[in-house]
């Protein structure tokens, strides 16, 4: 799977959400996700909710998912510094 795919399956799940995914073997997968479902979610339930966007890809053709998941304000905040 290529980081392409992965990045067009969160976003086809998550309306509104941004995403961008890296990943050096096409296995091992790191993610940037922006999405304003994320407001008054914890941490926990927007991993959750991008997790669901992948499937069964998940342990089949991505083993490891590394996220950093924010709100669309937080991603701002995070910009500005």
């Amino acid at each position: 799977m290529t980081p392409q795919q992965v990045t067009e399956l969160i976003e086809k799940g998550l309306a509104g959400s941004r995403a961008t995914v890296t990943s050096e073997d096409g296995v091992h997968f790191e993610a940037v996700v922006v999405c304003p479902a994320f407001v008054g979610r914890r941490p926990l339930q927007r991993h959750q909710l991008v997790y669901a966007t992948l499937g069964a890809a998940m342990g089949r053709e991505i083993h490891a998912l590394a996220l950093a998941v924010y709100t669309p304000e937080e991603f701002a905040d995070r910009a500005r510094g």
